[in-house]
């Protein structure tokens, strides 16, 4: 596991992964989000789909790397470029209090977020939710083309269906 490609819907442990998976593999970690949605001190903008890509091709040439985020299409080729796809697939109540438990925490000033989380902001992560529901099939038949790289984690953190493909930089040399 080189580079590890964590795909999932809002709320379904895609960060908290990385971050965990960053720190046993010693391989740093991007949110795709960033990626898509630059900020420059104040100033928030989305990239056009060339420049994530270049950004995405840029951080390929050091080497390894883990990408979370949701699927879009301007940057599927980390479907292809990714040597471990996890694909994070909660139940979806779960996801549905992470949603609220997350906007609570934003605007308790618990949690930090890149984004104004307001109820707007709110709304627009039920409907991703829903609309993911709705063209999962969809989804999910993009992944089968990449079945021998697929891993599929009911909830997170599952680390234990990942136990045998886990190898610290410092274990990879045996």
């Amino acid at each position: 596991m080189k580079k590890i490609l964590i795909i999932g819907i809002v709320a379904s442990g895609k960060t908290t992964l990385a971050k965990q998976l960053s720190e046993i593999l010693h391989i740093p970690w991007y949110e795709l989000d960033c990626i898509v949605h630059y900020k420059t001190g104040a100033v928030r903008y989305k990239r056009t789909a060339d420049e994530q890509l270049g950004v995405i091709h840029d951080i390929d040439q050091y080497g390894e790397w883990i990408f979370e985020g949701v699927d879009r299409s301007s940057y599927r080729c980390l479907f292809d470029m990714a040597d471990t796809i996890l694909f994070l697939d909660p139940p979806l109540w779960k996801r549905r209090i992470r949603i609220f438990t997350r906007f609570l925490k934003q605007n308790l000033g618990i949690e930090t977020c890149d984004y104004k989380p307001d109820l707007k902001m709110l709304s627009m992560m039920y409907t991703w939710t829903r609309d993911f529901e709705e063209h999962r099939e969809e989804f999910e038949s993009r992944l089968i083309m990449y079945k021998d790289k697929v891993i599929r984690l009911y909830d997170n953190p599952d680390l234990s269906a990942l136990k045998n493909r886990l190898h610290p930089i410092e274990d990879r040399a045996q």
